[in-house]
């Protein structure tokens, strides 16, 4: 396996699979070709095609409690990172958390992610590799 090989693996461009098939078809083209009739079954055989799916083993979700306005961009570069991340909003002025709110709004707009209200002045953002089923809005009415 060659050193570009390795560092698109570690970084997880490709899969070992690929590699070691490829390395196998260029071995198999270097080699010389037989001229020889094999059965319809051997022809047909299933050569699946190897497909890296890039999921995040381990998903963090980000607790976040900003202070003034000025800290909704760290928010918004978490979402943008595809990383989960629940706002308080308790430690800021009313009219600062609206516009907090209306900032990550269109952030997660733009990023195709979900924004819910979990609580009073607490939202859940989150990127579109997270969806968000179900709501505590009922819990919420019963203990008021």
């Amino acid at each position: 396996m060659g050193v570009m090989n390795k560092f698109m693996n570690f970084l997880g461009l490709q899969e070992e699979e690929e590699v070691v098939e490829r390395e196998r078809d260029r071995e198999r083209a270097a080699e010389p070709q037989e001229e020889f009739e094999t059965p319809f079954a051997e022809t047909r055989k299933n050569k699946g095609n190897i497909v890296s799916i890039h999921s995040q083993k381990n998903v963090r979700v980000v607790l976040n409690e900003p202070r003034s306005y000025d800290e909704t961009q760290e928010i918004a570069d978490h979402l943008r990172s595809r990383r989960p991340v629940v706002v308080n909003l308790h430690r800021v002025r009313p009219d600062h958390a609206t516009r907090i709110v209306d900032f990550l709004s269109g952030t997660v707009y733009a990023l195709n992610g979900s924004i819910s209200k979990i609580g009073p002045n607490i939202f859940l953002c989150t990127p579109d590799t997270v969806e968000i089923h179900g709501s505590i809005s009922e819990i919420m009415n019963q203990e008021s």
